[in-house]
């Protein structure tokens, strides 16, 4: 029970060991009334127990692995932040449900890479190489059926089997990458990662920044899945010439060359994957039939080398190599890069290392994209290269005059306008004076112009919807300067001057030529931001009720007096009652 109240979660560790219990009273009760035959009872608590059998297996894959490798992932990184196993009790001492979820995300984050790029290694290895792992894109492949099916023991034993490598991975590309460092460069490490930054850029601003800009710009780009599929591909077919694994790792060229035949002999192909196959096609193609008896397995043969053993054991010390210093590059230019540029803007302030990671990833990410551009076009000609540098440098500039005002005036406008609005009368007093800081004022103006422009694009049809869609539709190759300046700059930008300055005027203009005191001027002045708003906000609701009352009313109407698309009076006269009922009955 001490360890229980220590970990600040007594209430979920007893609930988990209520359900174990649970578990194996079910499978005891089972057990009993398998032996005094009784079949309704026994059925039932079978059910009982595949259910939370079920449940816990949920809990254990989704929950539990990915908080050991959250805290693993953190363990292994201590001394790249300059951090002891006392700081992380502490920060669990004072906050244990934030610090357990931090972790659960860091470690759920790491697994679904890890599964990405699983993914794509199958993309490019061929069928049958990863048999030990699970094909999440098969789909025959069900969990749910899977966690019924199988035993404990085997649950148990993959998650064991998972814990190990995952860890193993962990290990070797995060502490010996670490320890390498601090040996070769003493002083890179630790990373700063402090929570405010003695610089003067606000951390609010960088990290806005950091998110609403350089991010997006590069994972929203196909080319990096292509550059790291390209990457694998070629670092797989160096291995398979150096080791003589290339029939082994990509499959034989003769082979993906005669798809036809493999096509024609396919119920060959399906007898021999339900046939346990021979000791000489592999104990991966034996694993894969005996698992998937009676369906497709996607294996495909290969040529066996002499000293096969030996050669995949080479394999794997020449894969954990490579990783390593795919770990020492990733883990080291970017940064490297980011401070050297960084120490331009802020000079020796230290920076948090998640902003000069950042950076010097998207530097990397654009020269390396600059480069395979340059190697695109230089067999095509000196001629064409000049027409496209010229195309380029048009776009460039048309770019960065739409970027200085969809991503600069708009945004400090939006944002100014906002610590107008809201900010300012919420935090700052009557007797003090308001200071505005224009690069806060436009990061926060960044994020609101993406909140709008999602809103706007979500909501009804509008010119300004349009207008977005037409921009987003043209894209930055086909971009309309023209366009843009005219339909979407001008009336958003003319918008905010207005809203900006129409209260200064009045506040600052017209108020004082009424003889007012000083202290009601500065009433005015600092409170008819919010006053406006307040104002608009309620003639659009009026206007919008206004409007709902008039549907009503046609509405109404229309259901009462409207028969097809006429109107009817059904108030009949006294002479003539039969006219009426027939001339209804007519048009009805």
């Amino acid at each position: 029970f001490v360890y229980v109240r220590a970990s600040h979660f007594e209430g979920l560790v007893t609930t988990v060991v209520g359900y174990v219990l649970l578990a194996i009273t079910l499978i005891v009760c089972h057990g009993l009334a398998a032996l005094v035959r009784f079949q309704r009872s026994r059925r039932l608590l079978g059910v009982c127990y595949i259910v939370v059998k079920v449940s816990l297996l949920v809990v254990v894959e989704i929950g539990v692995f990915p908080l050991i490798c959250g805290w693993w992932l953190d363990i292994c990184s201590l001394e790249m932040f300059d951090a002891s196993l006392k700081d992380r009790e502490l920060s669990f001492e004072s906050a244990p449900g934030t610090t357990m979820f931090l972790h659960w995300l860091v470690g759920m984050v790491y697994v679904f890479y890890f599964a990405s790029f699983i993914l794509l290694l199958r993309e490019v290895l061929r069928p049958g190489v990863l048999w030990f792992l699970r094909n999440l894109n098969d789909p025959d492949f069900n969990p749910v059926q899977e966690m019924i099916h199988l035993p404990i023991y085997r649950h148990l034993r993959r998650f064991i089997l998972s814990v190990v490598v995952f860890g193993s991975i962990v290990l070797l590309m995060l502490w010996l990458p670490i320890r390498i460092i601090k040996h070769i460069f003493p002083s890179f490490l630790p990373y700063n990662v402090m929570l405010y930054s003695d610089a003067p850029v606000s951390e609010l601003s960088l990290e806005l920044l950091l998110l609403q800009v350089v991010l997006p710009a590069l994972l929203e780009q196909g080319h990096t899945r292509q550059w790291l599929k390209g990457l694998v591909r070629a670092w797989t077919v160096t291995a398979g010439y150096l080791l003589d694994l290339h029939s082994y790792l990509l499959g034989d060229q003769e082979d993906n060359e005669n798809n036809g035949n493999q096509q024609a002999n396919n119920n060959n192909q399906q007898a021999r994957n339900n046939a346990i196959p021979v000791v000489g096609e592999g104990l991966h193609a034996a694993h894969q039939a005996i698992l998937q008896q009676g369906g497709p397995v996607g294996f495909q043969p290969y040529h066996r080398p002499i000293k096969f053993p030996l050669r995949i054991v080479l394999l794997i010390l020449f894969m954990c190599v490579t990783l390593l210093l795919a770990s020492l590059v990733c883990l080291t230019l970017p940064v490297f890069t980011g401070r050297w540029l960084m120490s331009f803007w802020t000079g020796s302030a230290k920076i948090h290392e998640l902003y000069t990671a950042a950076c010097g990833l998207y530097v990397c990410w654009l020269s390396i994209r600059a480069i395979t551009v340059l190697l695109a076009w230089m067999p095509q000609g000196r001629r064409v290269i000049l027409l496209k540098v010229q195309e380029w440098t048009l776009m460039i500039l048309k770019t960065l005059i739409v970027a200085v005002l969809l991503a600069g005036v708009i945004p400090l406008l939006l944002g100014l306008l906002f610590e107008l609005v809201i900010v300012a009368p919420l935090r700052v007093p009557l007797d003090q004076t308001p200071l505005f800081y224009p690069w806060q004022d436009w990061a926060l103006g960044v994020l609101h112009a993406k909140i709008i422009a999602a809103i706007t694009l979500m909501g009804p049809q509008w010119w300004l919807k349009t207008v977005i869609e037409q921009v987003y539709a043209n894209g930055i190759r086909n971009i309309d300067l023209h366009f843009i300046i005219r339909k979407l700059a001008a009336p958003v930008i003319a918008v905010l001057l207005l809203s900006l300055c129409i209260p200064y005027v009045i506040a600052v203009g017209i108020v004082p030529l009424l003889g007012v005191t000083m202290e009601m001027q500065n009433l005015v002045q600092r409170r008819i931001y919010p006053f406006l708003l307040m104002v608009v906000v309620l003639m659009g609701i009026l206007f919008f009720q206004i409007r709902q009352f008039k549907r009503l009313y046609e509405h109404i109407k229309n259901d009462k007096y409207l028969v097809g698309q006429r109107l009817v009076n059904y108030e009949r006269k006294a002479g003539k009652p039969s006219t009426t009922t027939h001339s209804s009955s007519v048009q009805e």
